[in-house]
């Protein structure tokens, strides 16, 4: 199973993903692939980011059985928590820092 979100892409990407993916909701796309047809698909999907950005998750034999893939927004990454694929949210610069 492979998930796949899309923010600010053009139309034409998200029209080629319809071939492969069903697109549950504007930029949300969900679907059984090969391997090989989904790294192409992340191939065109992160070249489609016009400003905002792209994250894949799909079944990988690791200890969540997923892993999580990146590409854009530089606000998120991708931690690696003692084995365990976390996303971390850091904060833009417009906004302000939480004190502890």
């Amino acid at each position: 199973m492979t998930v796949l979100l899309l923010e600010r892409v053009s139309p034409s990407v998200r029209g080629d993903l319809t071939r492969w993916l069903l697109e549950l909701r504007a930029g949300v796309f969900v679907g059984q692939l090969a391997a090989s047809v989904r790294e192409k698909l992340w191939e065109r999907a992160c070249a489609g980011v016009e400003g905002g950005g792209a994250i894949m998750i799909h079944a990988a034999n690791t200890e969540q059985g997923f892993t999580i893939r990146l590409y854009g927004d530089p606000r998120r990454e991708v931690v690696d928590f003692d084995g365990l694929m976390l996303v971390r949210t850091l904060p833009s610069m417009h906004e302000p820092v939480p004190s502890s």
